[in-house]
């Protein structure tokens, strides 16, 4: 495991096994903001968006990515001092600088790893919108969530009218985006808006199971697999990316591996190559 720490992002980085180095790594990015519960300001995202592509130049690239929040909290969501600044600030000027601030944290979607969130306590505002764009998520019973936005006296952001629509249909979209109200873990259990629920000291560990998990199978696969689920095609279309995926898997060493693993009754070992 290696550590690298910067202001406001703190990564790990955990082999998938110790006995095979180059079996692949995961890593785990944590938003750790104490001062202000981990909210979302310009220099978080900039050093956000920085990691992210960090971690997917690096070579091997890792198999899976788990952001999660220090202090107890995932995040509080906008910044205080940055929502108070915009109030002195022209349309034109706040448009642009909130289309550029979305920008860096829903990278998580055009990252070609796959990112899981394990949203460790309260989620309020971008901060949950982000953790919809990541590609699986998991969320602690107990702890409160909430689409505040109209609360605030403004219109939903960071693409949270797109992507809770995408996660869980228009029906759940109108009442959580119109009322802004506060709802449980539990209550986004069952309104289908995450993969699971685990209790805030296990949360991690089981987050971190399921990258493991993802992450022993075979790399370029999953990554082909991420890409053509967010690409929305018809079925013609998704049939010609399958066909495509697949020819080009053909071609890699890993595809022999897991051919090879299948008929010696044993587990593959993939190498992303």
């Amino acid at each position: 495991m290696r550590d690298q720490s910067q202001k406001n992002i703190h990564v790990e980085f955990h082999n998938l096994t110790e006995a095979e180095p180059e079996a692949g790594r995961i890593a785990v990015l944590y938003l750790d903001n104490p001062d202000t519960k981990n909210s979302m300001t310009l220099e978080m995202g900039m050093a956000f968006h920085g990691e992210l592509h960090r971690l997917a130049s690096e070579d091997p690239m890792i198999r899976a990515l788990v952001i999660t929040g220090k202090n107890e909290v995932f995040s509080s969501g906008g910044d205080l001092a940055l929502l108070k600044s915009f109030a002195e600030k022209d349309p034109e000027e706040n448009q642009r600088y909130m289309e550029s601030f979305y920008n860096l944290f829903l990278e998580v979607r055009n990252m070609p790893y796959p990112v899981i969130a394990a949203v460790n306590g309260h989620a309020i505002g971008a901060s949950l919108a982000m953790a919809m764009a990541c590609d699986l998520r998991y969320f602690v019973p107990d702890a409160k969530y909430a689409f505040n936005f109209v609360r605030l006296g403004m219109h939903p952001g960071m693409g949270s009218s797109f992507l809770l629509k995408e996660v869980a249909g228009l029906l759940q979209a109108q009442e959580l985006l119109l009322t802004g109200r506060f709802f449980s873990g539990t209550e986004a259990g069952s309104r289908g808006l995450c993969h699971g629920l685990h209790a805030a000291e296990e949360i991690l560990d089981r987050a971190i199971a399921v990258a493991r998990e993802i992450g022993s199978a075979a790399p370029q696969a999953v990554r082909l697999v991420k890409r053509g689920l967010y690409a929305n095609h018809a079925l013609p279309e998704t049939l010609e990316y399958e066909a495509h995926s697949q020819a080009q898997n053909f071609a890699t060493k890993d595809y022999l591996e897991g051919l090879t693993a299948l008929g010696e009754k044993r587990r593959p070992i993939f190498r992303d190559r």
